[in-house]
Parts: structure tokens; sequence; C-alpha cells
């Protein structure tokens, strides 16, 4: 599959959350680009400290610099080779602290769903020469979506889903494996999650889910309770529908603004963005068909602005009146200076008086 980016703007695509500034420029100017080309990829996360995207396709990693070249990543005896042909999704983690299990994720490892048994989820070390099991997941049949939880409101756990029984069950992994569940009931889900950001609106700091099949974009709350926050009119069906979730700077082009969330379908990947306050709105980003395949998570980089110029060093100007003088000034005042002057000076015509009669 093709790797595709918005045009004119410093984002790598294929799925993730974002914080945009507002403009209201038209969407029709916003489009897809060949970006590069990845065989079989089917997700993407970072970036990276180093500012790379981890790029998983046919069963294979590699690591895509922000100019799309590309590194095999974790191929050694000690890297990955598990599931070849599955969609096994990934999520990059940027180090977060897991308050209730007193320890920390590291930052730059990366975490896959392993979809064959046992269930669960596998991670590299971030020199992809460390590969092993980090949690297994009972209860369902397969898992379909991993996001990190980089707002805070589920402590930095790692969240996961899997189907069971027409329902969805959600996870929740701390950086020792161990494992919680969210909920059981939660309706079928299939695509890239996210959490929101506290903006937006009463569902910030849920995580968000799309379902592909029936086009739905849910938010469930860290008590495990579900609301539907949108059915936008986009293409529904299998490797169609909606599936991609992000939110983050870069799309102000298209009338994007910040805490907006942005959603592709899987199927020519048009792109949407959701905005909740106190109610939701939905904004179209890129409406133009392409030959784009939306799978698996948005992932943004945006170039860093420009340094600010170093300020040049303050110019001290020397005081033409002695520092000695001034301090003498602050302690004693002008009072005190003039009396020391009038003493002066009745000294020198004391003097001068003196030596005339000395004549």
């Amino acid at each position: 599959m093709l790797k595709y980016r918005v045009a004119a703007i410093a984002a790598a695509i294929s799925a993730a959350w974002i914080a945009l500034t507002p403009t209201t420029a038209a969407s029709a100017t916003t489009a897809w680009e060949q970006w590069t080309q990845i065989k079989g990829v089917f997700d993407v996360d970072g970036p990276r400290t180093d500012g790379s995207m981890v790029v998983a396709g046919s069963a294979a990693l590699y690591l895509v610099d922000a100019t799309g070249n590309k590194t095999p990543f974790a191929r050694g005896p000690g890297g990955y080779h598990e599931d070849a042909g599955a969609e096994a999704y990934l999520a990059v983690s940027r180090g977060g602290d897991v308050a209730g299990a007193q320890c920390s994720f590291a930052p730059d490892e990366t975490f896959l769903l392993r979809l064959h048994v046992p269930i669960g989820i596998t991670r590299i070390n971030a020199a992809g020469d460390e590969t092993g099991s980090f949690a297994n997941l009972t209860g369902v049949s397969t898992l379909n979506g991993i996001a990190f939880d980089t707002v805070g409101s589920f402590d930095h756990r790692l969240l996961v889903t899997g189907p069971a029984g027409g329902k969805t069950t959600v996870f929740a992994i701390d950086c020792n494996g161990a494992v919680k569940v969210i909920t059981r009931s939660a309706p079928a889900l299939e695509g890239g999650l996210a959490v929101a950001p506290q903006t937006f609106g009463s569902f910030g700091g849920d995580l968000i889910a799309p379902d592909e099949l029936s086009g739905k974009i849910y938010a469930i709350a860290p008590d495990g309770k579900v609301a539907l926050i949108a059915r936008p009119a986009l293409p529904t069906g299998g490797d169609i529908g909606v599936e991609s979730l992000v939110t983050s700077d870069g799309l102000g082009a298209a009338g994007v603004q910040e805490g907006d969330m942005l959603v592709a379908t899987e199927g020519g990947a048009s792109l949407i963005a959701i905005r909740c306050g106190s109610s939701c709105s939905i904004v179209p980003v890129v409406s133009t068909a392409t030959k784009a395949h939306g799978e698996g998570h948005l992932t943004f980089t945006v170039n860093a602005p420009p340094p600010s110029p170093t300020p040049a060093p303050p110019v001290v100007k020397q005081s033409p009146v002695p520092a000695a003088v001034v301090d003498f000034v602050g302690q004693w005042g002008i009072a005190g200076v003039v009396i020391i002057l009038l003493i002066g000076v009745i000294a020198a015509l004391a003097v001068q008086a003196f030596r005339h009669r000395a004549k």
C-alpha cells in the first residue's frame, strides 16, 4: 500500500490525535499526496524521540524519518518476526508514568497486538534487539485496537480492544504488564484508537473509537460508560469505513482548529474533523477521492518553529560620576552633600586669607 500525506503540510500520515491553529481557509485546497512506498503497510505510530515513525508492513517494521527515508527495524535475532500477513496494530510509548502501578513506560518502546495464541501484547525495546511477550489478554477472540493514554485519564496505561460475542472488551495495561478491564460491553469497534484531550467537550479524556462497519464513533469513559459521538456521512463497511483517528498541530489550512479530532475512512482516506464543545460538529477536511488506503492510526510530525534570534548583550554605559560618590549621596542625601561642599568652600577661603596675611 502507498503511504500518503496532506499536501503542503509537514505531516506523515497513517493514523493518531492533534492540536491545530484556527483558520478559515477552504478544505477544497487540502488533498493527499504520495509520500513513500512500503510493501504491505497497515499501521504507523510515533514520532519517537529521534523524530522517526515506526511503520508496520508485511510482518516487517521500519523506522521512517520526516523525509521518507526507511530503515529496517527489529530485524535481527532478537527482533520482531510474528503474525505475518495479519493486521497487528502498534503503539509507540512516549514514556508515561502510571501512578497506580508506581512505574513508567520506557520511551520509544513499541507495543504490538499479538494475534496468535496466546493472544496479547508483544513488546519491542527501543533499540529493536529485544522482543518478548508483555501481557496476555483473555476473553476475546482477537484484538483490533491499541493506543497509549497520553492524557492521563486512564493513568497513562496502554489501551487495547478486542471483540467477544458481538461486543468489545477494553483493556488497560500498566507498565508492569498488569491488566485491568475497563468494560466488556462496548459496541463493536474496529480501527485506530485515541484518547481525547480534556478540551474535547464533554468527551475530554475519553477513549475515542470508531466502527468501520457502521461508521459510528464512540467515546468510552474511564469508568466504562459508552456514548455515541457522531456518525459522519462517510462510506462504511469492512476495509472501507471510518478507521483512523488523530488530533495535533498542522492542518490549519483546512479549517481544522485546536482540539479537533480527525477521522479518516479506510477506503479512499476521506478525512473529516470532529469538534466537540457543548455539542459536536463535523468539518470536511479531505473530501476528494484518492487511491489512499487509510489503515491503522493517523500520525503527524510538525516542523519545529525557527529558533528565535540570539538577543544582543546589553550595553553597559559607564557613569561619569564615580560609584563611591553615588553611594555617598544615596546614604547621606543631597543636604549632606551641600554641607560638605560649603565646608570645602569655607576652608578654601580661610586658606587663601591666611596666605594673604602671611605676605
